[in-house]
């Protein structure tokens, strides 16, 4: 089955790499400059993923946006998307649980792109059927933990290791430097946060949010030990209006609940003035470093 998505999709792939391709020969040859950063958001059919794919392709210094999410054939926001943007936004198969679906987005990517500047790992689960947060002890399951742990946390760092060629690649060959590096910006929340939890409960949702912390941490110091201008941040949207959050929306005072487009422009600031010198950090949308 995947052969044949792949062999589907080979039309707009190809369409985004020759609009990338061109706006590179525009700069070449000295005309006006032109876009480059090419972008994945991972977990993008829905909620800040497709905002933050909505807001990329907005952007003049975005040449192409790459979606992954588990069923792309389904995913209606993105299709239409596609539409408005022809040629700009690629549609992967990408199941975050799944290394298999992993290893296979990757290596399409590759096959169109030579580099990657940016990768936004977005998914993220609090709540499903027959699963909500626990609120005590007697609650926590084996189930609970291991699903908010497979997709919060072991997702996102799998995603990171299998493009971690592409984002070195930019880091080499697209003008990466200190002040300019690629970046990895995974979701976090501040209920992560284990110095800053003073209520308790949340338990497997707490824990896979600690958890994804620790991961990258680890993956930006080794980015630092190598030199490899690949910034790794970790990002707290606050509370957003999206389905995640909707159970538990009552007690959040309207100034506090962001709309998603409020949300992701908030976080895309913070992505774009990120250097070397903020790998590894922890913070929320203000920009505000969280204590771990």
């Amino acid at each position: 089955m995947r052969a044949l998505a792949w062999q589907s999709a080979r039309a707009p792939w190809a369409l985004c790499h020759a609009y990338a391709s061109a706006a590179a020969g525009a700069t070449a040859t000295g005309s006006s400059p032109a876009p480059q950063r090419v972008a994945l958001v991972q977990g993008s059919s829905r909620g800040l993923g497709l905002e933050f794919v909505r807001q990329l392709l907005l952007r003049p210094d975005t040449a192409a946006v790459i979606a992954g999410c588990r069923a792309p054939a389904a995913a209606a926001g993105l299709h239409a998307l596609q539409a408005q943007h022809p040629g700009r936004l690629q549609l992967v198969q990408l199941d975050s649980t799944d290394e298999s679906s992993i290893a296979a987005a990757a290596e399409q990517v590759a096959a169109f792109h030579a580099h990657l500047d940016l990768l936004i790992n977005a998914s993220g689960i609090l709540h499903d059927d027959g699963m909500s947060p626990e609120t005590a002890l007697a609650r926590v399951s084996m189930a609970n933990l291991l699903k908010c742990f497979q997709v919060n946390a072991a997702g996102h760092i799998l995603v990171c290791q299998a493009f971690a060629p592409l984002l070195a690649a930019a880091a080499r060959e697209n003008g990466a430097s200190e002040e300019r590096p690629a970046v990895i910006a995974n979701m976090s929340a501040r209920v992560g946060s284990i110095g800053d939890n003073r209520l308790g409960g949340w338990y497997s949702y707490r824990a896979s949010k600690a958890a994804v912390n620790q991961l990258t941490k680890c993956m930006a110091l080794e980015f630092e030990r190598r030199k490899q201008r690949v910034a790794s941040i970790l990002l707290h949207p606050g509370t957003v209006d999206t389905d995640l959050s909707k159970p538990f929306q009552k007690n959040v005072p309207p100034e506090k609940l962001f709309s998603r487009g409020r949300a992701v422009s908030q976080l895309l600031a913070i992505i774009d003035r990120t250097t070397m010198a903020d790998n590894g950090k922890y913070q929320d949308w203000a920009g505000q470093e969280i204590e771990w």
